[in-house]
C-alpha cells in the first residue's frame, strides 16, 4: 500500500513560507526558572512524507527554539524524520516496542490512537493537561476531540492534541462557474441558474450537483464534471465511499459492541456502494485509481470541473495560475430514497502524540512545545502557513475566513454532524485492508453485487473484531459463504 498522504507532485511548490515582519514572540524581560536552563536538547519529529502540514510544525520550529531560549533559558533543535502513510505507522511501531526515544513526538493518522495508546507506546495526556492550564483548550467542536484526542471512543481518556485540522471540501472552477455562456447555457438546459456562491453550494443536494456535473462533462473536449476519490490506495475509496453511505443514514459499525455484521451490510448502504460507482461516469478516464495526487493533477490541469479534495491540500489545488479561479465551498447533500438530505463525511488530518518512552528532558521539552504549539500567535502563524488549527479561538478570529480560501469551508464542516471519523480500534488496518479491497473490487468491474461486497466486508470485519475481542458476537454461519 502507498500513502494516503502520498507524495504530491509539485510538492516543492506547496512549502508554504512567510516572512515575519514584527518579533513572533513576545520579548520577555526575565528569563523563567526552568530545569533545562543551560542545556542544549535535540529532538526527533516523525511525520508524514509529502504532507506540507507535517513538516510545518519543522520548518516552525526555529520560533519555538526562540521563544524558549529567551523565556527558559535552554536550546532545542529539531530532526524531522518521515515516511509515506503507509509506511509511516510501521516505522512508528517498530521503534516504539523497543522503548526507543528514536521519535520523541510523533505525528499520527488519527484512525492509529488505539493501536498506539493500547500497548501504552504513547503518553496519556488527561495528566499533562491538568497540569498546563495552556492546553486545557476550548476546542471547535466535539468533533475535534472525538477524532484527533480521545480512544477509546466516547471515553475521556485522551492521547492526541490536533496537529492538523482536516476535512473535505469541493474545489470548483469559478471561472467556469462565472463564463457568461455557460451560465446562459446551463439555464437554457436545465431552467435553473448554476450555483455561484458559497451559499448556493451549502444548500445543494447531490441530486441538483449532479445537473452540473453532468453539463461540464464534455469527454470530447477532455473535460469531465466531477472527480473523487477511487483508490484501493491506503483509505482513499473508504473516505470517499464514507461520505455517501454516512450522508445516507448508513452506519459502518456499531463502536460500543464491536457488531458490523448487520451493520455495514444493510440494503440501504449497498445502495449506497452502487450509488458511489455511479459517479464514475462524470469522472475523467483512469478515475478508479484516482487518490489525493491525482485528484489534484486533474483539477489543476484543467481536466474537471469540480473535486472533492481535503482542505489540507489548498494549497497545491489552488496553484499560482489558479489564483482566484477556484471556488472552495461545502461538498453536496445526499439524500437516500425517501431520506432526509443530510451531509456527513469523513474527517482527515492529524493528532500530535508524545513518545510514553522519552527521558525527562525529552518529555520536559516536547510539553513545552505542545504549550507553545497552542499558543494564540502560533495558531494564527501556522493558519498563515496553509495550516488548519482546531481551536476555537482562532477560528472565530474576523480575519479567520480571509487567510485561506477553503477555511469558511474548513469551520462550516468541522461543525459537529458535518464530518465524522471511522474506527480508532488497534484493529484498524485490518479492517481497513479488507474494506478497501472489496470497494476497489466493486467500483473497477471484478465484483458486480454490491450487497455481496457489503456482506464479505461486514464478515471479515466481524471475524477480526471478534478474535480481538472488541465484537461480542462471532460472525454468523451465513458467512461461510461470502465471497468477492
Amino acid at each position: 500500500m502507498v500513502p494516503r498522504r502520498s507524495l504530491l507532485k509539485g510538492g516543492a511548490a506547496l512549502g508554504l513560507s512567510t516572512v515575519l515582519g514584527a518579533p513572533f514572540i513576545n520579548r520577555l524581560h526575565a528569563q523563567e526558572s526552568h530545569p533545562l536552563a543551560g542545556q542544549s536538547i535535540e529532538m526527533n519529529i516523525l511525520g508524514i512524507a509529502g504532507w506540507v502540514p507535517s513538516s510545518l510544525g519543522v520548518k516552525m520550529s526555529p520560533l519555538f527554539a526562540e521563544y524558549v531560549k529567551e523565556k527558559y533559558g535552554y536550546d532545542v533543535s529539531f530532526n524531522f524524520q518521515e515516511a509515506p502513510f503507509a509506511d509511516l505507522f510501521q516505522k512508528a511501531a517498530t521503534s516504539l516496542v523497543t522503548r526507543s526515544q528514536e521519535f520523541n513526538i510523533i505525528i499520527s493518522d488519527s484512525q492509529w490512537l488505539g493501536a498506539l495508546a493500547q500497548p501504552g507506546w504513547i503518553l496519556q495526556l488527561n495528566d499533562v493537561i491538568a497540569q498546563n492550564p495552556a492546553l486545557d483548550i476550548d476546542w471547535y467542536s466535539k468533533t475535534v476531540v472525538d477524532t484527533y484526542m480521545t480512544y477509546p471512543d466516547g471515553s475521556q481518556n485522551i492521547w492526541g492534541l490536533p496537529q492538523e485540522g482536516d476535512v473535505e471540501a469541493l474545489f470548483v472552477r469559478k471561472d467556469w462557474l462565472d463564463d457568461p455562456k455557460e451560465r446562459e447555457a446551463f439555464k437554457a438546459k436545465y431552467d435553473v441558474d448554476l450555483p455561484s456562491t458559497f451559499e448556493d453550494f451549502e444548500n445543494l443536494t447531490m441530486d441538483e450537483f449532479e445537473k452540473v456535473a453532468d453539463f461540464f462533462t464534455r469527454p470530447d473536449e477532455q473535460r469531465w464534471g466531477f472527480a473523487q476519490q477511487y483508490s484501493r490506495v491506503y483509505d482513499f475509496a473508504t473516505c470517499a465511499f464514507n461520505n455517501f453511505l454516512w450522508s445516507r443514514g448508513g452506519e459502518l459499525w456499531d463502536a460500543e459492541t464491536g457488531q458490523v455484521e448487520g451493520v455495514l451490510n444493510t440494503p440501504e448502504n449497498a445502495a449506497s456502494l452502487e450509488e458511489y460507482k455511479r459517479w464514475l461516469k462524470y469522472c475523467p478516464p483512469g478515475a478508479t485509481n484516482i487518490g489525493i495526487a491525482e485528484g489534484i493533477d486533474v483539477f489543476t490541469q484543467g481536466k474537471v470541473f469540480a473535486t472533492i479534495q481535503w482542505a489540507a491540500v489548498g494549497p497545491a489545488m489552488i496553484t499560482e495560475e489558479l489564483q482566484g479561479k477556484v471556488l472552495v465551498v461545502p461538498p453536496p447533500k445526499h439524500k437516500a430514497p425517501g431520506g432526509e438530505a443530510k451531509r456527513v463525511y469523513s474527517m482527515g488530518g492529524q493528532p500530535w502524540v508524545i513518545n510514553a518512552f522519552n527521558d525527562e528532558q525529552k518529555m520536559r521539552v516536547a510539553i513545552d512545545f505542545m504549550n507553545w504549539w497552542y499558543q494564540p500567535e502560533t495558531a494564527l502563524e501556522f493558519a498563515k502557513r496553509g495550516g488548519n488549527p482546531c481551536d476555537k479561538a482562532t477560528l472565530s478570529r474576523d480575519d479567520f475566513d480571509d487567510i485561506n480560501p477553503w477555511n469558511r469551508t474548513y469551520k462550516f464542516m468541522l461543525e459537529d454532524g458535518r464530518s465524522q471519523d471511522f474506527w480508532h480500534d488497534p484493529k484498524y488496518s485490518e479492517m481497513l485492508s479488507v474494506q478497501q479491497e472489496g470497494y476497489s473490487s466493486f467500483v473497477t468491474g471484478q465484483s458486480t453485487d454490491a450487497q455481496a461486497v457489503m456482506d464479505y466486508i461486514a464478515c471479515a470485519q466481524q471475524q477480526i473484531l471478534y478474535d480481538s475481542g472488541t465484537a461480542k458476537e462471532a460472525p454468523s454461519d451465513s458467512c461461510a459463504m461470502t465471497s468477492l
